[in-house]
């Protein structure tokens, strides 16, 4: 099994992009193209003895726990530790969610449109470590495009024999609860695209009841290179407590908005000035999407890219989602319109997304729209009714944005509070959010 590469070919430090590296002008990278720039998928051939394949599938969970991995869904997990923990199971199932929930993010579409065999070749390597005999694919339902092409990556793949156990395509629902990995498992099982009560977790009793990995496609990529490369490959880039690369998404106000392949620990202004750099002078960045944090240009500009890195300079780093705000935006309008959007896409099944969310989104439309200088303490009272009293963690991603607003755009909460609406709420949308297209 190979595992590694040469000692000659490691020696040099590997230059970006990695992930990226098959994608090139608009076109899907077919399995042959795929195996040229990489090679065969790195799995040995079928034999007669169990207990080689359990040693080689541990041995495969060595590295990847060696390599430091974490997941790139957003939580940022362990890789290796998760694998052990599904592994050590019976009957295991792999899920790989490829449906990007987070409306301003890019990357999972583009790795599955343009570099499918990539992912396909982690979601194999993935069901090998563990022992599974099932494996599915997770998109969004509304994706007709993108999913009859992966439906040709596979029908390809089972056509040339490769995978030892197939990709079962799943399409959910394009709602933001619904990539929530319980809802995908519960869709698999049959039931709503909801998120469940936890415990016990999906690695504990998913699909079936049996012990299921969930693991974002970008992590299941990262997996595939580590199996030909190496952990040594894989820690060549980033830093020694958060190696490799991530896949951010970068828009807003920058010259050219799209998805970047970074080594973690790159300072976030430098990021942006691989984008082309501000367009206009900037207020303030949101890093981490619709569940992530407003964050003062002067504070974010110098922070590393690092879940450790962003955390500390009180932001969040989610699924690397970074969003540049003008000068000329009004930050609480794009935060009340994001929090509205949030309030009707809740799950519905416990008081703080029926009743909770939807009073913090008017209030914070009263505040960005309106005025009224008794809202911002009204905002402060709410976000503790609401946080962390939910079934799952959507409630708390809405409070967490609405909390940083009001820390970052503490002068313009002010203004808004004793005058009324700033100038910047008639500067156009920054943040696309779904369906928002009548006006406030």
């Amino acid at each position: 099994m190979t595992l590694a590469i040469s000692e000659a070919a490691g020696a040099g430090r590997q230059v970006l992009p990695r992930l990226l590296a098959g994608v090139t002008g608009g076109g899907r990278a077919g399995l042959l193209e795929h195996e040229d720039l990489l090679g065969p998928l790195p799995l040995p051939a079928s034999t007669a003895s169990k207990r080689a394949d359990r040693a080689r599938a541990a041995r495969l969970i060595d590295v990847v726990e060696r390599s430091g991995l974490t997941g790139r869904g957003g939580a940022g997990f362990p890789t290796g530790r998760k694998l052990r923990s599904v592994a050590a199971g019976r009957g295991a199932v792999v899920v790989a969610n490829g449906a990007e929930g987070e409306p301003a993010s890019a990357k999972d579409r583009l790795l599955l449109t343009r570099a499918p065999h990539l992912v396909l070749d982690g979601i194999s390597l993935a069901a090998y470590a563990v022992g599974a005999d099932r494996a599915y694919l997770a998109v969004h339902e509304t994706s007709s495009r993108l999913a009859a092409g992966l439906e040709g990556a596979v029908a390809a793949r089972q056509a040339a024999g490769i995978d030892p156990v197939p990709v079962t395509l799943v399409g959910i629902p394009d709602r933001y609860v619904a990539s929530e990995q319980s809802a995908i498992v519960q869709v698999i099982n049959g039931g709503p695209a909801l998120p469940t009560f936890a415990p016990p977790r999906t690695h504990e009793k998913g699909v079936d009841g049996r012990p299921t990995l969930v693991n974002n496609v970008e992590t299941l990529a990262h997996l595939a290179l580590i199996a030909r490369f190496g952990d040594g490959w894989f820690r060549s880039a980033g830093t020694p407590a958060a190696p490799g690369t991530m896949l951010v998404t970068i828009s807003g106000a920058v010259a050219r908005p799209g998805v970047y392949e970074i080594e973690l620990g790159t300072p976030l202004g430098t990021v942006l000035m691989q984008a082309g750099g501000p367009t206009e002078p900037l207020q303030a960045i949101l890093t981490g999407g619709f569940f992530g944090t407003w964050l003062p240009v002067e504070t974010a500009w110098h922070l590393p890219l690092t879940l450790r890195g962003v955390r500390a300079g009180g932001g969040t780093l989610g699924a690397g989602i970074i969003v540049a705000l003008s000068a000329a935006a009004c930050g609480l309008a794009e935060t009340a319109r994001v929090v509205r959007y949030l309030a009707h896409e809740t799950a519905g099944q416990c008081g703080p997304c029926i009743f909770g969310l939807p009073a913090l989104a008017e209030v914070l439309a009263g505040l960005a729209y309106g005025g009224g200088r008794q809202l911002p303490e009204r905002i402060r009272e709410l976000i503790p009714l609401v946080e962390g009293r939910g079934a799952c963690r959507h409630p708390d991603g809405a409070t967490q944005l609405a909390r940083s607003a009001l820390r970052a755009f503490a002068p313009d909460a002010r203004w808004h509070a004793e005058r009324g609406p700033c100038g910047g709420v008639r500067y156009g949308p920054v943040l696309s959010v779904p369906g928002d297209l009548e006006a406030w």
